[in-house]
C-alpha cells in the first residue's frame, strides 16, 4: 500500500500541494480542477519531483510505470519498437497494440501516427512495462468516445494483478469504469 502523509510542494513561492494525505488502494481515481496539483502529485509519487515536506511510504521497492499527459514517445521509432524499448516481450507488445486497434501501425514511425494513435501507443507501453504501480495522467484525452471506451476496456483487461493504479481524470465516467476509490482533489 502506498501512503502519502502531509505532502507539500511549492513552486516559486506558490503552494501547489498542501498537506496531502492519501492512501492509494488497488485502484484510485483522482479528480480535480486543472492546475490544482494532480500532475505534480503523480510526479512526486514517481520520484520525478521531490516534495518540500511530507513523506511517502510503501513506494520504496515498487516498480512504477507512467502514462504521462504528454506522449513522450521515441518519434523516429515504430510503435512496436516503442514498446520493445521497455520490454523484450514482442508477442505481448504485438498483442497489446493489436488490442488497441493499432495492428496496421505496428511498423509505422510514431511521428507519422495521429494524436489518438500516439496516446494508445503510450498506454500500451505503460502496460507492457514491469510495474507494481501504474500512474496514468489523463491517459484517454484526445480519444474519440468509441476508441476511448475500447481503450479503457483494453487497459482494464491488461492491468497487472495486484498492481496499484492511480488514474488522474476529469471524467467521472472514467473513474467509475475502473472502480475503486475516487478522490476529489
Amino acid at each position: 500500500m502506498v501512503t502519502l502523509k502531509n505532502v507539500c510542494k511549492n513552486y516559486n513561492g506558490k503552494t501547489v500541494l498542501e498537506n496531502v494525505n492519501l492512501t492509494l488502494e488497488q485502484t484510485t481515481g483522482l479528480m480535480g480542477q486543472s492546475g490544482i496539483g494532480k500532475t505534480t502529485l503523480l510526479n512526486i509519487i514517481a520520484g520525478l519531483v521531490k516534495p518540500d515536506t511530507g513523506e511517502i511510504t510503501g513506494i520504496e521497492s515498487k516498480k512504477i510505470s507512467f502514462v504521462f499527459q504528454e506522449d513522450r514517445l521515441l518519434e523516429e521509432e515504430t510503435a512496436l519498437k516503442n514498446l520493445l524499448f521497455v520490454s523484450a516481450d514482442k508477442e505481448r507488445a504485438i498483442s497489446l497494440l493489436t488490442q488497441a486497434g493499432l495492428a496496421e501501425s505496428l511498423h509505422k514511425k510514431t511521428a507519422k501516427l495521429s494524436g489518438g494513435m500516439k496516446r494508445r501507443v503510450c498506454i500500451c507501453r505503460a502496460l507492457i512495462a514491469d510495474y507494481d504501480v501504474l500512474l496514468m495522467d489523463e491517459p484517454f484525452k484526445g480519444l474519440d468516445e468509441e476508441i476511448k471506451l475500447k481503450t479503457m476496456h483494453m487497459v482494464k483487461d491488461n492491468l497487472r494483478e495486484n498492481a496499484t493504479v492511480l488514474l488522474v481524470t476529469h471524467d467521472q465516467a472514467e473513474a467509475d469504469f475502473f472502480g475503486g476509490k475516487v478522490v476529489k482533489f
